[in-house]
């Protein structure tokens, strides 16, 4: 395998969480009096630490109606966490395949808040996937690669030893920033067309899709396949 470090997104990359953020941010906006927000504004914002989405989904809110909302989507979302949301197909297979993979580190660069990742890790047990993790509260929020440059310095490793893994526009964004290779994942909130004007190295449907593009040379020009669109070539 060609990296040395493979850093993920969490949702709408490896957790099929988008449904849920969406339908929290919309409670929170009514109970604070809010005007309705449509699925597609929230699902735009995914990816984003919390206030800089609230900031950018309701752009004339007030300082303090923001921390309102900022307050009800929190307890939404907390308790929403009774009932479990999954991984995408084939993530649980796939990660432990990589943690298996004695000369790779494995890293998660989210959005959500640290006590937010920490619930998850203790509930899902993912935790001990990943080396290292950086959240949106302890650093700066996407499409800053902040958070790539201190994994990245956490690890003693080049951007070009690394590759990130996520649905958004930010998260693409962020790994260009840097010259680091990126894998654009089509399931989740944002549209292919806008995933592609970032450049991705990959374009993959399915997380078995990246697994399988990730274990395999890639020696041909830009080319259409079964896992993907392969944007550049001799990655191996």
């Amino acid at each position: 395998m060609r990296y040395r470090l493979v850093i993920f997104d969490w949702d709408g990359t490896l957790m099929d969480s988008a449904a849920r953020i969406v339908a929290c941010m919309q409670a929170a906006a009514h109970d604070i009096g809010w005007a309705p927000l449509s699925d597609a504004a929230v699902r735009d914002i995914i990816g984003l630490g919390l206030p800089e989405a609230i900031a950018k989904l309701c752009p004339d809110m007030a300082a303090d109606q923001r921390e309102r909302l900022r307050e009800h989507y929190a307890a939404h979302f907390v308790a929403a966490e009774r009932e479990p949301m999954h991984f995408f197909d084939g993530v649980a297979s796939g990660m432990a395949r990589l943690r298996g993979e004695s000369s790779l580190r494995l890293a998660v660069a989210t959005g959500k808040s640290r006590r937010g990742l920490e619930r998850i890790f203790k509930s899902t047990g993912s935790g001990e996937w990943f080396h290292a993790s950086r959240t949106a509260d302890e650093t700066l929020s996407k499409p800053h690669p902040r958070m790539l440059e201190e994994l990245l310095a956490e690890m003693r490793l080049a951007p070009e030893e690394a590759l990130m893994v996520g649905d958004t526009e930010y998260d693409m964004e962020m790994a260009r920033a840097l010259g680091m290779d990126r894998v654009a994942v089509t399931y989740g909130v944002h549209a292919r067309e806008r995933l592609a004007r970032s450049e991705p190295v990959l374009m993959a449907d399915t997380f078995s899709a990246l697994m399988d593009w990730l274990y395999v040379d890639h020696h041909d020009d830009v080319r259409d396949t079964e896992l993907g669109t392969v944007r550049r070539s001799e990655i191996s």
